[in-house]
């Protein structure tokens, strides 16, 4: 019986020594478990802090910039101008981006005049504006599109049938590839950018015979569309399906021809200002900042336009 009662104490002893050491161990390895959770948790914090700080200086930024910036001229600039404005202003909510469409030569006489910040010219800059003060600076390329109604049989012009319609030499589509029919010579009035920049490519300047002259590439379109036998130009970027797209010797209007320079029909958009811009107000100055930035060349390409880079 004594044998029993010390064979009992015996492992009672044992079961307490073990049930202590493991107590000791499961302890001594808790702070080795712990030390990786908190070195785990350093890099999201880390990362949060310096996102939180980027958004704090783009608040900051921000918060910097108020007041207005007015902008005048080409119509042809019309989508790009619009799409400015308003990505700037989001990007800048205290600051006020007004556009009015009054055509190129009148953009730079109202930059050069302080009627306006910025003077929208859908062609370059005359040396007589430059003289003046005026900076040309580009911020985009845009393709000239010739254009016909959507029933003409025509489908491509020679660089000289297009010039020959427009001086009047040729006046029936039978004559350059169409139907017999007269041909309605559609163009912009005297002053418009994409006028000067059309007339300028083909050294035409003066000597276009038009039969209506009109006052926006809104109106262009509708006349053309509506019209049996009419031709026009256009900005490239405004080109849909109520009107037809015309080859020139070949070639397609589109972005990688134009760059490539086989389309011929091409001009600069440009925003002039009255001197540099580095002589300009912050406001200006950050508005050239956005346009020359990642995010002006994706709002570029957006409106149908090719970036400067």
């Amino acid at each position: 019986m004594k044998k029993r009662i010390q064979k009992s104490i015996a492992i009672l002893g044992a079961a307490v020594l073990t049930m202590g050491l493991a107590g000791c161990s499961s302890s001594s390895n808790t702070p080795a478990s712990s030390a990786p959770a908190a070195d785990t948790a350093e890099a999201p914090a880390a990362d949060v802090q310096a996102e939180s700080a980027a958004d704090t200086q783009a608040a900051e930024a921000a918060a910097g910039l108020s007041g207005s910036i007015t902008l005048a001229g080409s119509t042809s600039m019309e989508k790009f101008a619009n799409a400015l404005a308003e990505a700037f202003m989001e990007k800048y909510p205290d600051v006020t981006v007004q556009a009015e469409f009054t055509g190129s030569s009148a953009g730079v006489e109202a930059v050069l005049g302080g009627q306006s910040d910025v003077g929208n010219s859908s062609r370059k800059l005359k040396d007589e504006e430059k003289e003046k003060g005026a900076v040309e600076n580009i911020v985009a390329i845009d393709g000239i599109a010739v254009v016909t109604d959507p029933a003409n049989t025509a489908a491509d012009l020679t660089k000289e049938q297009l010039i020959n319609i427009y001086n009047g030499t040729i006046t029936n589509w039978k004559d350059a590839g169409g139907a017999d029919q007269p041909i309605v010579v559609i163009g912009r009035e005297a002053g418009s950018g994409t006028r000067g920049a059309f007339e300028e490519i083909l050294k035409l300047e003066d000597a276009c015979k038009y039969a209506n002259e009109l006052d926006s590439t809104g109106a262009v379109m509708a006349k053309v569309a509506s019209t049996p036998g009419a031709i026009g130009y256009v900005s490239l970027d405004v080109i849909d399906d109520t009107v037809k797209l015309l080859t020139l010797n070949g070639v397609e209007a589109n972005e990688e021809n134009i760059k490539t320079g086989d389309y011929f029909l091409s001009r600069p958009f440009v925003m002039a200002t009255n001197g540099e811009i580095s002589a300009q107000n912050d406001l200006v100055k950050a508005l050239f900042d956005y346009v020359y930035s990642a995010e002006g060349d994706e709002l570029v390409k957006s409106v149908g336009l090719i970036t400067t880079k």
